[in-house]
C-alpha cells in the first residue's frame, strides 16, 4: 500500500514510524514532513487542494491518514473522499464536534452524553445579560472560544472580574479572531484528567490505552497552556472498569447521535475527559489523534496500526489488529525557550545520534533539516519519549530524561516533572 500522512507534527512522526512497520506499507509519503520523518518516507508539499488530489493520483496513494485538524475542517477530507480516495479522517460537518464547541455541547446533551452545564453568548449579546449570568454563577468557571484558537481559547476564572477579562479578550480585543465571536461559558469540573482514542468506522469503533499529559508551561502545572509539554500512557486511573463505562456512556452514544444525523464519525474521536467523583465526564473532543498523547500510546500498541487504521477508514473495523503490550511509555517535549509566546529558532540540534532508539524513540515536531543538519523550526521542538516493559513508570521516566539530558540546542526548554503524577497513581494501587 502507498500511504500519505497530512501534518508536519511530533503526532505525524510518531503515525509515520508506527505506520512504517506495517508489512502492508510499501511506500510512504508526508506532507509536509518535517527533518524526522525525511528518514521514514518522502516529504512533499502542495499548493492547493486540486494539486494534493493531482499528486495522490500520481502517487497512487492507497490510504490518507490525516494529523492535523486543519485539514478535517477545510474541506479537504470531503475533496479527498469524493475524489476516489480512501481517508482515515472524519468529514467537515462532522469535524464540527472540535471545530464549533456549541455545535459538540448541543450534540453531547441529545446524546445524553455527561458533561458540563454551559451557557452560550455572543459579540451581540446583551452586556447586561452577560454580567447577570456571572453574577449569579459559583465558581470557579470556564469560559471557552467557540471555536478554534490552537488550545489557547480556555479560561478557568476563579471571580467575576477574571470571567470579564476572558470575555473582553474574546468580544472586545478580538484575540482569537472570529473563534471567539461566540462563547462557552461551562461548570468547573473538579477532578483528573485524562484522553482516550476511539478509533471509528462510523458504526463501531476500538479504544486505544489512554493516556494523559500536561499542558501547563511551567513545573507542577504551572504558567500559560500550551499544545502540551508532555504525556505517559497507559493513564493508570482509567482502570478496565472505568474504561468500560466510558466506552458504553460516552463513546457509543455520541458516535450513534451523529450516525442518526446523518454524518457518521470515520477517525480518530479524541475524548478529552475528566474522571470525577460523579463519575467521567467530557471536557472537549476533538476529531483527530492528540499531540503528545500520540507519541507516548502508539509505542505500547503490538500489531498492525496500519491494517487497524484501514479498515476503520473503508467501514469495516477490525478490532484484532493491535493490542496493548504492557508497557508504559513517558513522552518528555523539548521547547524553544519562549514558547507558548515569542521564541528564536534556526538553533542546531545536537545529540540525536546519541540516543539509543531502542529504548527511547525523538519525534520531531518543530525540526527541518538544513544541509546535513537538523536545526529548530518551532515552538514544541522534539517529543523524546521511552518504552519500558512492565508498566514501570520510575524507569520510563529515568530513561526518558536520560535522553533529553543527551540532547542540546540553543534555549532548549523541558519540564522536569513529566509522569510524576503517574508515580502516585502506581503508589494508590
Amino acid at each position: 500500500m502507498n500511504i500519505l500522512i497530512l501534518g508536519n507534527g511530533g503526532r505525524e512522526h510518531a503515525l509515520a514510524l508506527k505506520v512504517k512497520e506495517s508489512p502492508r506499507c510499501s511506500t510512504l509519503f508526508i506532507s509536509p514532513g518535517n527533518g524526522g520523518t525525511t528518514g521514514l518516507g518522502k516529504n512533499f508539499t502542495f499548493e492547493t487542494k486540486n494539486e494534493l488530489i493531482d499528486i495522490c493520483k500520481s502517487l497512487q496513494i492507497d490510504l490518507i491518514i490525516v494529523g492535523p485538524e486543519k485539514y478535517l475542517v477545510d474541506g479537504t477530507v470531503d475533496l479527498l473522499k469524493s475524489s476516489g480516495f480512501v481517508v482515515f479522517g472524519p468529514e467537515k460537518v462532522a469535524a464540527q464536534i472540535e471545530s464549533n464547541k456549541l455545535f459538540a455541547k448541543n450534540l453531547m446533551v441529545k446524546a445524553g452524553v455527561p458533561t458540563a452545564s454551559f451557557a452560550e453568548f455572543s459579540i451581540a449579546s446583551s452586556k447586561e445579560d452577560i454580567y447577570n449570568f456571572l453574577r449569579k454563577h459559583k465558581y470557579p468557571l470556564v469560559v471557552k472560544a467557540n471555536g478554534l484558537a490552537a488550545g489557547k481559547g480556555v479560561a478557568i476564572c476563579k471571580n467575576m472580574y477574571e470571567a470579564l477579562d476572558a470575555i473582553l479578550l474574546n468580544f472586545d480585543e478580538k484575540v482569537f479572531g472570529e473563534a471567539g465571536n461566540q462563547i462557552v461559558i461551562e461548570d468547573f469540573l473538579d477532578g483528573e484528567e485524562a484522553s482516550l482514542f476511539a478509533i471509528c468506522d462510523g458504526n463501531d469503533f476500538f479504544c486505544l490505552p489512554a493516556a494523559q499529559d500536561h499542558k501547563r508551561i511551567g513545573d507542577y502545572d504551572t504558567g500559560k497552556n500550551t499544545g502540551g509539554m508532555g504525556a505517559f500512557a497507559p493513564a493508570l486511573l482509567i482502570t478496565p472498569e472505568l474504561q468500560e463505562e466510558i466506552e458504553r456512556t460516552i463513546v457509543k452514544p455520541i458516535l450513534v447521535e451523529m450516525k442518526k444525523q446523518g454524518f457518521p464519525f470515520v477517525g480518530c474521536l479524541f475524548c478529552g475527559l475528566m474522571i470525577t467523583k460523579d463519575g467521567p465526564k467530557v471536557i472537549e473532543f476533538n476529531a483527530r489523534f492528540g499531540d503528545p498523547e500520540t507519541q507516548a500510546v502508539l509505542g505500547i500498541l503490538d500489531g498492525d496500526f496500519l491494517q487497524l487504521l484501514y479498515s476503520a477508514a473503508i467501514g469495516k473495523i477490525d478490532k484484532s489488529r493491535v493490542k496493548y503490550n504492557g508497557g508504559a511509555s513517558v513522552c518528555v517535549v523539548t521547547a524553544s525557550k519562549g514558547y507558548p509566546d515569542s521564541y528564536a529558532t534556526n538553533f542546531e540540534i545536537r545529540g540525536l545520534d546519541t540516543v539509543d532508539a531502542n529504548v527511547v524513540k525523538v519525534f520531531h515536531a518543530g525540526t527541518a533539516k538544513k544541509e546535513d543538519s537538523i536545526v529548530t523550526s518551532g515552538g514544541r521542538v522534539l517529543g523524546v519519549t521511552s518504552f519500558v516493559p512492565n508498566q514501570d513508570f520510575e524507569e520510563a521516566i529515568k530513561v526518558a530524561y536520560a535522553a533529553v539530558r543527551k540532547i542540546y540546542y540553543d534555549n532548549i526548554y523541558f519540564r522536569t516533572d513529566i509522569a510524576k503524577r503517574a508515580l502516585k497513581s502506581t503508589k494508590l494501587s
